[in-house]
């Protein structure tokens, strides 16, 4: 890994055959506890927490990565939609303190109603009223 890391990151230590796309400063990987089939992360590798700590070139290496991998999954899964999500910080919903950027593809029917985007994944989430 390059710049920073912190070795009892999970992410700065990730078994790096589970990487399905990687460049210079970042790297995907699938989601170990995935919302829909396909749910990927796409991570910086050097170590910091919140996405507005990342550098320019950071942004756009993750940017990159994130088009790279979507069109990988469109091949694969085949989805109809997708979710881009970022937790920033604990009371966000952060759990694991290295930034990461969840890609969620979506397929028709997932959801009955998928007005309110990710809060349809999960019954437990707040509902949408819009």
């Amino acid at each position: 890994m390059k710049g920073e890391i912190d070795m009892n990151c999970l992410f700065c230590n990730y078994d790096r055959s589970e990487i399905i796309a990687e460049n210079e400063l970042a790297f995907a990987i699938l989601d170990r506890y995935p919302v829909n089939e396909g749910h990927t992360l796409i991570i910086p590798k050097r170590h910091f927490a919140n996405f507005f700590e990342a550098t320019r070139d950071e942004v756009i290496a993750i940017y990159s990565l994130m088009h790279e991998v979507k069109e990988m999954l469109d091949i694969q899964y085949e989805p109809t939609g997708y979710n881009v999500g970022i937790n920033i910080g604990y009371d966000a919903g952060q759990t694991i303190m290295h930034l990461h950027v969840h890609l969620i593809p979506r397929y028709k029917g997932d959801v009955e109603d998928p007005r309110g985007g990710i809060r349809k994944l999960k019954d437990e989430l707040v509902p949408y009223e819009g």
